[in-house]
């Protein structure tokens, strides 16, 4: 009986058994437990219902472990929009997942196909998964591959207004730069679908979002690890276990976000005018690109300053003319290549050739020598500490007690070697796996990519070119032009792509984020039945 329902469950067998006019007292009442664990039971509802399923596909929950479902109800279906977001493909999705709840009702009491019944069970995923792919095109700007000029760009090309843009024209902004009025309310900006760095920008961007969705996840499975610890009271297991990992994934993965999202809110366009030389009665004099305040050098050298008032000379270098002093080659004025960067802080300590923020070198050593302490804390402190609890002090036995001492020894020095082995297997599995599966979460940006480039191909092969046919049969192409653009729409990224999507998604919550505290060994809860027991008989 679930332990909650007891209360209910003792008070129908006293009803039945008042019923049946019997002068012996009924009794219900707690009994020990003849296993070593009890079954796993979650209450669910109508939504959550199909979560729980999906984790029990992989595995069920050891009894009173952290669930999974909980955080995979959230999770699942925005992966799946990151993967797939489109605003007219997610609209599809959305509708049909609403159509199966509003018929919930009918479809119940109905005997269903197996890939009906499947959609019914998670119609409330294919709910969310319309409704967070919907909330991603809407980031990405994108509907069947077209930008949205939703709130009006924040760009304009020279010419735009009489449709005569010149091949090779640079868009200009609407507004100063770094004001509000030069941001986009919500998502990104559409001029960025007509620009010839389109893709360029797309990409940077989706990836390193992948990368940011990723480690985060991975943090978390990481904490639900600590929190597993605390619950159980396995304080080996959360000072030596779950806090190297949280010392190893903080020192590298979640220092890599703080360095993009470190270079993401700077101001390159003041840091970089800043390092370079102007003509004080120039035209570029006085720019509001510049941060700081305008200050004009003794023009001694070439005749021109920096905005800070250095007088440049000849053969400087950005170290000379930058006023910031951050070391490196680009002295803090010149964005860095944050890949580069990543992987210098272990092949270079100590060497950073574009630093970001002062003292950028000494902080990145200190880092990487924490997470170069907490693998062997990891791999040893463990197995030394239980070595040590399981060693007695010796003394004299007989020869018939030294022959049982030796068993003994012998299945202490077994248990110690497996834990060690084990242990080795859990170091190697995380500390290779933090890198490995960070690796794995650029699958959010691939399948992204994917969708975008197959979608814009579609329309501009199928749709545009026939829309462009001048000839009095133009329409008829037209015509078959959208049939083919539908059929290959429906059949590639309304059905293909929605099954690729999800198996990726399903792939990264049962292998990237599951495996970092999930033990999937539990036994499922089996209640007793007597319709059951007939059935099977």
């Amino acid at each position: 009986v679930v332990s909650e329902h007891f209360p209910d469950a003792r008070e129908a067998v006293e009803k039945a058994h008042s019923n049946m006019d019997s002068n012996m007292p009924s009794h219900v009442d707690l009994v020990p437990q003849p296993w070593p664990t009890p079954p796993t039971h979650f209450m669910t509802n109508k939504f959550t219902y199909g979560f729980q399923e999906f984790v029990n596909t992989y595995g069920i929950p050891r009894y009173r472990e952290a669930n999974p479902a909980l955080f995979t109800a959230a999770t699942f279906p925005f992966l799946f929009g990151v993967m797939y977001g489109d605003v007219g493909h997610g609209l599809f999705l959305f509708i049909v997942g609403l159509m199966l709840v509003l018929n919930e009702k009918k479809n119940d009491g109905v005997k269903l196909d197996e890939l009906t019944a499947g959609m019914h069970v998670g119609r409330y995923m294919l709910l969310m998964m319309g409704f967070f792919a919907i909330y991603a095109g809407l980031i990405y700007n994108d509907c069947f591959s077209l930008g949205l000029n939703l709130f009006g760009s924040r760009w304009a090309f020279e010419g735009q207004e009489y449709g005569s843009v010149a091949e090779g024209a640079k868009a200009q902004p609407t507004s100063q730069y770094g004001s509000d009025e030069s941001v986009y309310p919500f998502g990104l900006d559409p001029i960025w679908h007509v620009s010839t760095n389109e893709l360029l920008f797309f990409n940077s961007f989706k990836m390193k979002l992948s990368v940011i969705f990723g480690i985060f996840q991975m943090f978390m499975g990481t904490c639900l690890k600590g929190i597993n610890a605390i619950y159980f009271g396995e304080r080996l297991d959360f000072l030596f276990e779950f806090i190297p990992m949280v010392v190893f994934a903080v020192s590298l993965f979640i220092y890599m976000v703080f360095l993009i999202f470190l270079k993401w809110s700077t101001d390159w366009n003041s840091r970089m005018l800043s390092a370079t030389c102007l003509d004080p009665d120039g035209d570029g004099w006085g720019s509001p690109d510049y941060n700081g305040e305008w200050v004009v050098c003794d023009k001694v050298g070439t005749g021109y300053c920096t905005p800070w008032g250095y007088s440049c000379q000849e053969g400087d270098n950005t170290v000379a003319k930058c006023p910031l002093n951050y070391g490196g080659d680009g002295d803090g004025c010149q964005p860095p290549n944050l890949i580069t960067t990543l992987i210098n802080i272990a092949l270079q300590p100590g060497n950073v050739a574009e630093p970001m923020y002062p003292g950028q070198a000494g902080i990145q050593n200190i880092l990487l020598l924490c997470a170069l302490c907490s693998v062997p804390v990891l791999l040893l402190a463990k197995p030394y500490i239980l070595s040590q609890q399981t060693h007695q002090p010796i003394h004299h036995h007989s020869d018939e007690e030294d022959a049982l001492v030796h068993d003994d020894e012998d299945g202490e020095e077994h248990n110690f070697g497996e834990i060690v082995i084990h242990q080795a297997i859990e170091t190697i599995e995380f500390v290779l796996g933090m890198v490995s599966n960070t690796a794995s979460y650029l699958r959010l940006w691939a399948l992204s990519l994917a969708h975008s480039e197959l979608a814009t191909v579609f329309w501009e092969k199928a749709m545009l070119s026939t829309l462009n046919i001048d000839a009095s049969w133009g329409w008829f192409a037209t015509y078959i032009g959208f049939g083919v653009f539908a059929g290959v729409t429906f059949g590639v990224l309304l059905a293909m792509d929605v099954l690729e999507c999800f198996l990726h998604a399903l792939r990264l919550h049962w292998v990237e984020f599951q495996n970092k505290f999930f033990k999937a060994d539990g036994v499922r809860f089996a209640p007793f039945s007597f319709q059951a027991i007939i059935k099977e008989a």
